[in-house]
């Protein structure tokens, strides 16, 4: 651990941190480029054996970014994809990058260090930052967006230069530092702890956009919303979001565990997929289990959804596009299970259904989630914290879907439950509120 960092835990206050010098290198979760073959021809592509922890150089600062010492971060299903290089290696996103030139060409090398989420202290600033401090507590949102592209002006997300903050560019968040934008830098809430605030902005931020902003479900009081994965990270939030405002959070899980965890977080109906039956691609199968499906929702809540919840992908797709209610939506923002989605589309065109599709959150969603954070409206979904060093297991859990909730690491921080610097509040609101599942 660098002398920066080690006075970044210490609590230093900021003139020290800017005084004190910036490692040449740091520890990090990197893929290498040389492993980019490793799985071919493989059955199976276990993660663990491409994510490598160790130094990786420091890179130079640009005008507009900060430098963070992360305390803490979050996995994210991302660092799976690029840990098994699939779609594709997660280096032809750096080297498509680097080809703007200037500060772009850094990020095109040998390694790529992962992570799009984070918690930490900011310890340097860019020449031409103006909103962060060396000293703040921050945590940092995904979207790495051109602010010199028109589109970004009326929505971050619609610019062709958008990235995913460490998965499509590099200095990612599982690390001891990180490079970001200053863009994409929000406080952190004070009632939390590094990792509790760190799990939350990428799929907190994303599940906004798809159920609250105009851009989005636009969800309105009343409205049934089918969670699936309603006990995962990002189904969770979407929960909190759907039962604050109004609707009714109808939640999809796949074990009895995990039923418990979303009627915590408050779904007013929990479904077994076992009790749906066989759910796949299949348009046959799909309306078969989406008939299972409609007719318990109906049974129990009286009325189908108005919105469809989705990010599961091929396996779901089908069954979600029959089962919305006619005039409804049904937002999608991934898809875990297989990018090509088939289904029986009179179900979407004779019923007047519509597809939208939702990609992470623009600055202003984000800090509209993060102002709800701050104010304990919605918990953080952290379930278990990995150190750095074991961030391979950690995302072999996410690989074979053996976590709930969010999955944290442990960075700079030295133990959990570090970053608190409002104990009132947190007190206030009790540990169901702040942590609900790591209170289970």
């Amino acid at each position: 651990m660098s002398e920066l960092t080690q006075a970044v835990v210490a609590g230093a206050p900021a003139d020290v941190l800017a005084r004190l010098p910036l490692p040449a290198k740091y520890v990090a979760a990197h893929l290498r480029i040389e492993d980019v073959d490793l799985f071919s021809g493989a059955a199976e592509r276990d993660v663990r054996r491409t994510i490598h922890v160790g130094p990786v150089p420091m890179p130079e600062l640009a005008p507009d970014e900060v430098l963070v010492a992360v305390m803490a971060s979050a996995l994210n299903y991302n660092t799976v994809w690029s840990a098994k290089f699939e779609p594709i290696p997660s280096f032809t996103f750096l080297r498509h990058y680097a080809k703007q030139g200037g500060w772009a060409a850094r990020h095109d090398q040998p390694f790529h260090v992962l992570g799009s989420d984070a918690a930490g202290v900011v310890v340097r600033t860019g020449s031409g930052v103006r909103g962060a401090r060396v000293g703040d507590h921050v945590v940092v949102a995904t979207a790495h967006v051109d602010d010199q592209d028109p589109v970004t002006h009326h929505d971050g997300m619609l610019g062709a230069e958008q990235r995913a903050w460490g998965f499509e560019t590099n200095y990612g968040g599982l690390a001891e530092f990180a490079v970001v934008r200053a863009s994409q830098v929000l406080p952190k809430a004070p009632h939390l702890s590094w990792e509790e605030a760190a799990c939350s902005p990428l799929c907190a931020g994303t599940a906004y956009r798809m159920l609250i902003s105009e851009r989005g479900a636009n969800m309105r009081q009343g409205d049934v919303v089918l969670i699936w994965g309603a006990a995962g990270g990002l189904g969770g939030y979407a929960v909190q979001l759907v039962r604050n405002g109004g609707g009714i959070p109808v939640g999809v899980v796949s074990s009895d565990a995990k039923a418990g965890i979303a009627r915590r977080l408050g779904c007013e109906l929990v479904v077994d997929r076992r009790d749906i039956g066989e759910i796949s691609a299949d348009p046959e199968t799909a309306v078969k289990a989406g008939k299972r499906l409609g007719q318990i929702i109906r049974q129990e809540i009286g009325e189908d959804p108005h919105i469809v919840f989705e990010h599961v992908g091929r396996e779901t797709f089908g069954v979600s596009v029959f089962v919305a209610g006619r005039g409804g939506t049904i937002v999608t923002c991934g898809s875990s299970t297989g990018y090509q989605h088939t289904f029986d589309n009179r179900y979407l065109w004779m019923r007047l259904k519509k597809v939208i599709g939702s990609h992470g959150a623009n600055l202003y969603e984000q800090r509209q989630m993060n102002r709800l954070i701050q104010r304990g409206h919605i918990a953080p979904m952290l379930s278990e914290v990995y150190p750095l060093r074991a961030v391979g297991e950690a995302a072999r859990s996410l690989q074979q879907n053996t976590h709930t909730g969010k999955v944290g690491v442990l960075c700079a921080a030295p133990t959990p439950g570090l970053g608190v610097t409002d104990p009132d509040l947190r007190a206030r609101l009790g540990r169901d509120r702040v942590a609900p599942l790591m209170a289970a």
